[in-house]
Parts: C-alpha cells; structure tokens; sequence
C-alpha cells in the first residue's frame, strides 16, 4: 500500500471535507437515541404529547440533516476514489511502457492485463468502502460507547465481552480467508492467459481441430480457481452467522438486565430503549468495519500485485551520449555478442562479430530457432546482451537515450501488428508529426500509395484491430512505410516476405532495392533467396554461432 500511495496524489481538502462529513453524520446518528428517550422520558410516559411532537420533529429534521449529510460523503469518497484509481491506471500503464522485453516476459501479458484492471478495480472498491465505513464506523463505535456508558450504566458492561467476542471471531476468519486471496489473483492470471492465448490462436486451434482440447485446459483452470473461491466463500460465510448469534445473545443480554434494573427504579423505560439502540450501534459499527476487513485480504493482495509492477525498473537504462557527437553514421556493429533469453537453458547467440555499413544490405540467413531475430532485437535494446558490445555509429548502445538509439532505427518485426484507427494513425507511429507528405513519402518507398489511395477515405480509411480489413501483403507494406516515415539511417526487417505470395515478394524485394540506393543500412533475417541474393553480405547463423560471413560486391 505505501508503495501505491507513494504514486498517487491525493487532495487533502477533499479528505478534510470528508472527515468533516462523516464526524457530522456520525453526531447526528448518536443524537437520535437521546432524543428518543427524551421522548419517552417525558413526552409517552407523562403523557405529554406536546413534547413527543416536538421531539418526533426534531428527530425529522436531524434524520434529513444526516441524509443529506450521507449524500455529500458518499459523493466525494466516490470521487477520491474514481480519481485514486484513475491516476493509479496511468502509473501502472506509463510503468509497463518503460518495460523491456525482459520484465514483459517476467510478468506475461495476461499478469499484466489482470493487474491493471481487475486488480485496480478491487483496490478502488475497497478504497471507496475505506472512505465510507471505514472513518464513520469507528466514529460511532467510540460514541456509541461514550453514550451507552452514560445512559445505561452496569447495562453497558455487555460490551466488554461481546465485542472481544466479535473481533477474536472476524481476525481468525480474516485470516483464514487471507490464505487464498494470492491463490486466486495467481488463478485468475492463469485463466487470462489461457483466454488470450486461445483468442490469438483460434486459427490455429481450429485449423488442428483442438477446440475440444482447449475447452479441457480451460476448464481446468476454471475448475481450480473455483474450488480455490468456493474455498474461500465457505470460510467468509461464517462471518454473518457469527455475527448474528454473537447480536441475538447481547441483544437478549440488553434487555434482560434492562429488564431487571427498570424493575428496581435503578433505570428509566427510556434509558434501556436509547441504551439498547446504543449498543446495536457499537455492534452495527463493528459489523461494518468487518466488511471493510472481508476485503482487505483480497485487497491487499491485489495492491501488492499492483507495487510489484510500480516497483520493477527496466532493465534497459538510457545513458546520456549526445546523438550529434556519433564519429561515424549508418553503422551496426556486434563485438564478440553473447545472449540467452531470461531462464533460458543456454546462450541464443555465442561470440557474434560482424559490422554493417551504410548504403549496405546485409542478410542473416540460417535454419528456425537459430537466433536469428535475438540479432535484431539487441539493435534497438529490446534485450541487452550477456556479453561483448553492440555499436551504432560507432558508440555503444547503451550509452544512448533509449529514445533516441530507437529514432536511428526503422524496425518491422516478424509479426507485424497495425492498430485500429486509420492508416495515417499507424504510420504517425514512426512520426507523431508525420505530415500527409511524409505518409505519401514513405508509403511511396513502401510501394503502399497505390493501394491506399484506392481506398474511400484515402490515408483516414479506417483500419481494424490487428490489421485484420487487409490483406496480408498490405499489412505488411504498410509496416514497412511505418518504419521509414522517420527516415530512420538503420532499418531492420524480420522475415519481411514471411506468408506473403509471390508478388508480394517481389514487391518487397523492389522496396529493398530502393532502400539499398538510398544510402540506408538495412539488416533483414530471411529465408528467401531472392531477397538474399540483393545483399552485399550474408550472415550464416547455425546453433547460435557466426559460421559464415560472406561479403560481396
């Protein structure tokens, strides 16, 4: 918790008008049983009826004073809350943006997704009860006792065992159910990824016709996470018939020894009622803060789950170089590189030397799972390695802004993702303050106007979810357009011509000719001979290893 709220900032007029609130309704709940037994007292009793009008006016006027005092409190606990868990949304989100590759893998995206939402959302609910029961509650406990003292005496002592009773009862079953909160967080985070892994492989799922072996690991995760909730159901379902029993004997208590003291004249008939109304208070008072406690468990490991995410650095720290001081401009190059992938068994890539220049193709070729892609990915500091150095333009990779080591790179991964908007949106991804001649510009380069100025609404045509309104081919030059619009001097290419037909293969051969006249360093992973046989070098990657590098002319 102190980790959440070390990130959020909270208004301290606003907390001063609520405790303010909830100490007037608080006053005002307490005020009602002394006037009750006034009326009693000296109004039903005598048979005034004067005063039993004035005091049931009276009693009117404090019960809507409260209700309206109710409503404000509620209000601004909302609010407190709703903006509590909104600022607590965007620490958590701007956290995961600074992530590396690393800390995304260590925690997984369907972790991720959980903490940010449902987790969140539990921390507001209880937040919101927090402000609403968890300051009035105490408040008039201790009235309670102070009034339940003075007007029914010895009466009074029932709450010396009773409410002992009640808090050894709700700590042991607050305990209990504490045990299995993190099991159900961790639970719920296993049938997240389960549900994202089968929505983004349906194809494949159906193309193997393994639907029926999906639903069976789907429901057996649902099955454990609901015989771990039912679990826990059955320890916080004692709680009310605890509570209940726990009423019903002080309330029987109350009454009898009212009974006897009103008997002997030791006690008025209008006391008794105000000190019973008194002590249900205290007790109703402890029963709303054993709601609060209920979800403090769930809460607290929800919160602890958020810090967790608020706590992690990336791995990946920017340093300082100034870009306009690079000796040189356009190069890559790898010095003796050794990389494995965080919990991997081995290495990925074993001592990897080579350079690329500028106005150079370079090809790195080799059979699937040979470490290929890791190449690319310590470019532009997706990874560091284990080992030796990348340099760009001649200066260590980490010496750089992250920012600004990634705006000399163009990069177009293997799996290319467009998101939903349109498709000035997603190249304005390479350039925020991309112009309609830099989309013209580069989609041109990327042989991508053509198609799109077909469209309806030319570069505002819309673009679904993932890409999913285009054609593969499109996808993948409207990627490709993205990475230039920045006219970027590295460009890397994974696997470019991946799951596209031969004319869209050709087209993209055509698009890295282009690039190679323009002056561009361009490092592409590739299993099609044409684009390897456009390069001026090739790399041979087997088992992690450089095995071959083959410069030509």
């Amino acid at each position: 918790m102190k980790t959440i709220f070390s990130k959020v900032k909270l208004r301290p007029g606003q907390i001063v008008q609520l405790f303010l609130l909830v100490l007037l309704s608080a006053v005002g709940q307490m005020l009602l049983p002394s006037f009750l037994a006034q009326m009693i007292s000296h109004g039903v009793a005598e048979g005034e009826n004067r005063i039993v009008w004035m005091y049931a006016v009276i009693m009117a006027g404090v019960t809507l004073f409260s209700c309206v005092i109710s409503f404000l409190s509620v209000k601004i606990a909302s609010y407190i809350s709703t903006d509590f868990a909104a600022q607590l949304r965007t620490q958590v989100f701007s956290k995961v943006q600074e992530f590396s590759a690393a800390e995304m893998d260590r925690f997984g995206t369907a972790s991720l997704v959980t903490r940010s939402t449902s987790d969140i959302t539990n921390v507001q609910n209880f937040l919101t009860l927090l402000l609403r029961v968890g300051l009035l509650a105490p408040m008039m406990a201790a009235a309670g006792l102070v009034f339940s003292a003075a007007t029914g005496g010895e009466v009074s002592s029932v709450l010396l065992v009773a409410i002992p009773v009640l808090l050894t009862v709700l700590t042991i079953i607050m305990v209990l159910a504490s045990k299995y909160s993190i099991r159900l967080r961790k639970k719920l985070d296993q049938i997240n990824r389960l549900f994202l892994e089968s929505l983004e492989g349906v194809r494949v799922i159906r193309a193997f016709n393994k639907q029926k072996t999906e639903n069976a690991r789907f429901e057996e995760a649902n099955e454990d996470y609901a015989m771990t909730a039912m679990a826990a159901g059955r320890i916080t379902s004692l709680l009310m018939p605890a509570i209940s029993v726990i009423f019903g004997v002080t309330t029987a208590a109350v009454l009898g020894m009212g009974a006897y003291y009103v008997s002997t004249g030791a006690m008025e008939v209008g006391s008794l009622v105000a000190n019973s109304q008194y002590i249900s208070m205290v007790l109703t008072s402890v029963m709303m803060l054993s709601l609060v406690i209920m979800m403090f468990p769930t809460s607290y490991a929800c919160a602890k789950r958020i810090a967790e995410v608020l706590q992690t650095d990336s791995s990946i720290r920017g340093g300082k170089f100034q870009m306009e001081n690079r000796p040189v401009r356009g190069t890559v190059e790898f010095r003796h590189v050794t990389f494995a992938y965080p919990g991997a068994d081995e290495p990925i890539l074993k001592d990897i030397s080579f350079e690329s220049r500028s106005g150079e193709v370079t090809a790195i070729i080799g059979g699937t799972g040979r470490g290929k892609s890791s190449i690319l990915k310590l470019i532009p500091r997706l990874y560091d390695p284990m080992f030796g150095e990348v340099l760009i333009d001649g200066v260590n990779a980490k010496e750089y802004r992250t920012e600004d080591l990634r705006s000399l790179i163009g990069y177009v991964p293997q799996k290319n993702v467009l998101f939903s908007g349109d498709i000035a949106d997603n190249l304005n991804f390479g350039n925020e303050n991309g112009t309609e001649e830099d989309w013209k510009q580069a989609a041109k380069t990327a042989c991508a106007d053509e198609f799109i100025c077909k469209k309806k609404e030319g570069y505002h045509d819309s673009v679904a979810q993932g890409g999913t309104n285009l054609s593969g081919g499109q996808r993948q030059r409207v990627a490709i357009a993205r990475a230039l619009i920045n006219d970027p001097a590295i460009i890397m290419a994974d696997e470019p011509t991946g799951n596209l037909d031969t004319k869209s293969t050709l087209e993209i051969i055509d698009i890295f000719e282009k690039l190679n006249h323009m002056g561009k360093t361009v490092i592409m992973v590739t299993h099609e001979p044409e684009l390897a046989d456009m390069t001026q070098r090739i790399l041979t990657i087997r088992d992690g290893k450089l095995i071959k590098d083959e410069r030509r002319e």
